[in-house]
């Protein structure tokens, strides 16, 4: 037992109660995984409990893995436990008892890409509307549903009766006879069937109980109630099941994890002992006060406290910025402070609520030459519809770059697949001339189907005339143009009622980068599109450093779950994006941002520091902020720095406000959101079109003139500086 001395009193106990239901309640960075494997080694080596009869499941390959090699490791030898994940363990019970249910144990395993591929064809074969109803839809559908164990029979009972849930209903029922009679499975089956097999087959449920007389269940917080139900049935036959987790920790509500279920353990299994480690071996005390000081808001929570015998350390550093751009530039600056030879770039990590927030420290850390990585979520440049737009944008301005135009031929749809674009591509090459020019030929475009072929006509006519028009429209004016004229901003907003979270992510995106090129037009307002471009494409072609290189580290506080850094700053820290508009949406989601917050805070073991802007631009709309309510939570005395919520008058250049904020208005993302998108369409739809010599009209660039002439695709005008050309439709004229 020499092993079990390396343990504090409390790793201990809970290493050695090997009997009746326990709940190890570890707080972050408490080493719940060494209490874990001790406990499964203990188990072994001094109760001489058969490994056969231990069955530990956790969420990831990695941790199952990462579990298992360190048991082996104190015992010295290999062992037959199933240490596994949980979708591992179904699998390979329903594997040996498939017949149970109907299928044949050879039964195949669909992954996502099967799953889409199989409801593509359903749709089809019900003659369903592929534009406006998406194989993603209806999948994420079927996903909840059998989360909740809702059967396609009882769809409509429990959502509704209208059109819309009847397509549903039975899109579901064809998806579920389709797996069955494929002898397949998808994913969301394997936790389902599994319960489904030990409710029919009480002999089999039975003969698993026997085997299982100890179950251990690591992140417990994080089980959905499939997950619940799975273990709880195995456990009641002899209740020797251990469950480790932490409420606080509980940040995944939104894909299905139920905080109810680690909450109520012991309500579940009564006589349950409860071992709570408190001793965090991460962070200095500094920062353990004050996460603790933010999350014990929390009304739905376990009664904890972290403590540490390390020393207080520095307090937190707060820096309430002028903008997001001199919020990026300090934090910058501080790693440049603080890097000394002894330490390294991957010792600092920058961790924000939404990934749309990295494009400004991706800037401010390339100006200072510092290397940095994307962790959890692409860099801002990299996204699929920044790259898009930039590609419309190169097509602009170098009709020649068939890169750029294969990216976008069918983004969004045009009806231009892979065999048509290689057949395209063969004939330019053959006539030694760009992609582009080979479908300006009208003989060439023609051979096409008439849809796609009129979709062809509308994207080269559109290039051209922004090509032409690009030098005298600004930047910004162009952007709004290729969004909406493209009809790629609509595509993203059919996909809204699909798949609302991704739809919402993207447009986002889209959005922060009219952010970029207003920055861009305010530093230089005569800034050409080739400018931009160039200077884009620097900031762009910044390597993507690999794990083991040094390189700050940037990723959302989802992302860094389960990781620890040195130094760790968080930005962002306003009412609006931290806490997100988003946590309004249900009851309890003010709470799961609070755990969010309090997992970003105890990720740092040294220093941490905090920031917010005083006023934000977010999809190209600049408003005042108020700090997070988080940072109002925060004992002061854990704070250095700029003070938080002073209550004093200051004036700025649109008026007096108090505290960061202005009278009529606080800062909502999501509002600013929708007036992004709506401004887009409006500066586009704005334009007029319909022009008589003599109308007198405003140009975006030039100013008032008057129309000279206009033959239904050019309008020749005159303004102060001399007659323009522009291409109608296209040109930002409005008739005044």
């Amino acid at each position: 037992m020499d092993y079990l001395n390396k343990l504090n009193r409390e790793q201990r106990e809970a290493a050695m109660c090997t009997e009746g239901p326990l709940l190890i309640l570890a707080g972050a960075g408490s080493g719940k995984t060494s209490t874990m494997t001790h406990r499964i080694a203990y188990m072994i080596e001094e109760k001489g409990i058969d490994p056969y009869n231990i069955l530990a499941v956790t969420f990831t390959n990695k941790a199952a893995k990462e579990m298992k090699d360190r048991v082996e490791a104190l015992i010295g030898h290999g062992i037959p436990a199933w240490i596994m994940t949980f979708h591992s363990a179904c699998l390979r019970i329903l594997r040996a008892n498939a017949e149970v249910l109907g299928y044949g144990r050879d039964f195949t395993v669909y992954d996502p890409t099967d799953q889409k591929t199989l409801m593509k064809n359903i749709i089809k074969e019900l003659n369903i509307d592929g534009k406006r109803f998406t194989p993603a839809y209806f999948l994420g559908i079927v996903s909840k549903c059998k989360e909740k164990r809702i059967e396609w029979s009882e769809f409509t009972k429990v959502f509704g009766d209208d059109i819309k849930e009847q397509t549903a209903a039975r899109v579901y029922e064809a998806y579920e006879k389709a797996l069955k009679k494929n002898n397949a499975m998808d994913f969301d089956d394997l936790l389902l069937n599994a319960v489904r097999l030990f409710e029919r087959d009480e002999a089999v449920l039975l003969r698993y109980q026997n085997r299982f007389r100890y179950i251990m269940v690591d992140e417990y917080q994080d089980t959905n109630r499939l997950q619940y139900l799975f273990v709880k049935m195995l456990a009641e036959a002899h209740d020797n099941i251990c469950v480790v987790g932490d409420d606080d920790q509980c940040i995944y509500q939104w894909r299905g994890a139920d905080i109810r279920n680690i909450l109520e353990f012991e309500k579940d299994f009564k006589d349950a002992k409860v071992i709570k480690l408190e001793q965090n071996y991460r962070s200095t005390s500094t920062i353990l006060d004050a996460a603790h000081s933010v999350i014990s808001n929390n009304r739905g929570r376990k009664a904890k406290k972290l403590w540490t015998d390390k020393e207080a350390g520095n307090k937190i550093v707060y820096y309430r910025a002028e903008d997001e751009r001199d919020e990026a530039y300090f934090i910058a600056g501080e790693i440049n402070r603080m890097k000394s030879s002894d330490r390294k770039y991957s010792d600092f990590a920058i961790l924000y609520r939404t990934n749309s927030q990295s494009r400004t420290f991706e800037e401010a850390l390339s100006r200072r030459d510092i290397p940095y990585r994307v962790l959890g979520g692409l860099r801002y440049y990299d996204r699929k519809e920044i790259k898009d737009i930039l590609c419309y944008m190169r097509l602009v301005v170098n009709r020649a770059d068939d890169l750029a135009l294969i990216r976008v031929i069918n983004e969004p749809k045009r009806g231009v697949g892979g065999k048509t674009i290689e057949k395209l591509r063969a004939l330019a090459a053959v006539r030694g001339e760009s992609l582009f020019d080979t479908l300006k030929d009208e003989e060439v475009i023609s051979s096409l189907s008439s849809k796609a072929a009129a979709n062809i006509r509308e994207f080269v006519e559109m290039i051209e005339a922004y090509g032409s028009e690009a030098a005298d429209m600004k930047i910004s004016d162009l952007y709004d143009g290729i969004l909406v004229k493209s009809g790629y901003l609509r595509s993203l907003e059919a996909l809204e009622e699909k798949d609302k979270f991704e739809s919402e992510s993207r447009i986002e995106n889209l959005m922060e980068f009219k952010s970029v090129i207003y920055d861009y037009e305010e530093e230089d307002s005569n800034i050409t599109l080739s400018e931009f471009m160039e200077r884009i494409a620097l900031l762009a072609d910044v390597d993507n450093h690999d794990a083991g290189e040094d390189a700050v580290v940037l990723m959302t506080m989802h992302s860094a779950k389960g990781l620890e850094f040195p130094f760790v700053f968080m930005p962002g820290m306003e009412d609006g994006l931290f806490p997100g508009w988003r946590a309004f949406d249900r009851e309890d989601g003010l709470e799961e941002e609070r755990r969010l917050c309090y997992v970003g805070i105890t990720r740092a073991k040294e220093r941490l520091w905090m920031t917010s802007a005083e006023r934000r631009t977010l999809y190209g709309k600049t408003d005042y902020t108020r700090e997070s309510q988080f940072m109002r939570e925060l004992d002061r005395s854990l704070i250095e720095g700029d003070a938080v919520y002073e209550k004093k008058m200051r004036s700025a250049g649109q008026g007096a406000f108090t505290d960061g904020v202005t009278e009529s208005r606080s800062f909502k993302p999501f509002d600013q959101l929708k007036y992004a998108r709506q401004q887009t369409k409006k500066n586009v739809e704005a334009m007029s079109t319909d022009f008589s010599a003599g109308d007198i009209v405003s140009h975006a660039k030039f100013g008032e003139g008057r129309v000279i002439s206009c033959d239904g695709k050019i309008v020749a005008v005159e303004f102060a500086d001399g007659v323009k050309k522009l291409a109608l439709g296209f040109a930002p004229l409005k008739k005044l």
